[in-house]
């Protein structure tokens, strides 16, 4: 299956219910007062959210103006691209041994089920991995990602219920540099970004990775839920005033309508995008390409 395709099979209930609402307008070569109002509707509906919807439809504009797209659909389709692909990062280990990356976001966005993915990928690449269920709050979240190890061939390392996140991430990273492991994941607790107390557990654990490891943690991968649309915008902002965020991950792609959101995550949040989640399995998570989300978007 090709990437294009899983994003396309991915944002089909996003597509479909942008088709059901603009379909018949996108092969128009000019956009009038209705048409416009028209396409504001359903890229609302879609949850692109109204300040990238205005600068998505007027990019779009443009084009057609000049010439430079035959027709709608290929204008808002460059368009979504250029907005999508603004800033890129790709979730990729650097040279730094063990490269740190560390899982963060709100309860029930899927941050142990990626982190399982991940793990599966890189290990699949040839890198030695370590988990660490550093979610230590939540009943079972260990269990869970010990499941999620099982299936990817990795090692996890991982507490009682109640233990101190930070301090089993500090037992992880003194293991992983005794075992020459190259890839240490952590999976946090998923906290609130309203409770300042479960953020500064947060930062504590920053601070462990920064004193045990030069430079860790090398990747802040901050996960959102994208069946949440434009919520996960106010999630994302407490998130950045925390942590240094280096790029987002957006799971549950192909269970919304809402797969505009996207676009607004990328243009107002000003953060790349590394990693989308398309499914359940194992391999159901790509990296991040602009050109495939818009094509898949619009087709």
């Amino acid at each position: 299956m090709t990437l294009w395709t899983k994003f396309r099979d991915g944002l089909t209930r996003t597509r479909e219910r942008l088709g059901l609402e603009v379909g018949s307008l996108l092969g128009l070569r000019t956009v009038d007062a209705e048409t416009r109002e028209r396409l504001e509707e359903a890229l609302l509906s879609a949850d692109v959210g109204p300040a990238t919807t205005e600068l998505l439809l007027a990019r779009a504009e443009k084009l057609l103006r000049e010439k430079q797209a035959p027709d709608l659909r290929e204008a808002l389709e460059r368009t979504a691209a250029e907005i999508a692909g603004a800033r890129r990062a790709a979730f990729e280990p650097g040279t730094e041994r063990p490269w740190v990356a560390l899982l963060v976001g709100v309860n029930g966005v899927g941050k142990t089920t990626l982190a399982g993915k991940l793990a599966h990928g890189l290990t699949r690449a040839g890198r030695r991995v370590l988990l660490v269920a550093a979610d230590t709050f939540r009943a079972a979240a260990s269990e869970q990602l010990g499941v999620w190890a099982e299936r990817a061939g990795v090692h996890v390392v991982r507490a009682r219920d109640g233990a101190d996140p930070a301090a089993v991430v500090h037992d992880a990273l003194e293991s992983a540099r005794a075992r020459s492991i190259e890839v240490v994941l952590v999976d946090t607790a998923g906290r609130l970004h309203t409770k300042q107390n479960l953020m500064a557990e947060l930062e504590k654990i920053e601070r462990v990775c920064a004193r045990l490891v030069t430079g860790a943690p090398h990747h802040v991968l901050l996960v959102l839920d994208a069946t949440l649309g434009q919520n996960g915008l106010a999630q994302a902002r407490e998130f950045q005033r925390a942590l240094p965020v280096t790029s987002l991950a957006l799971t549950k792609l192909d269970g919304t309508a809402r797969g505009g959101a996207v676009l607004a995550v990328a243009d107002q949040l000003g953060l790349p995008i590394s990693v989308v989640g398309l499914g359940e399995g194992l391999e159901d998570w790509e990296p991040f390409d602009a050109q495939a989300y818009a094509h898949g978007l619009f087709e």
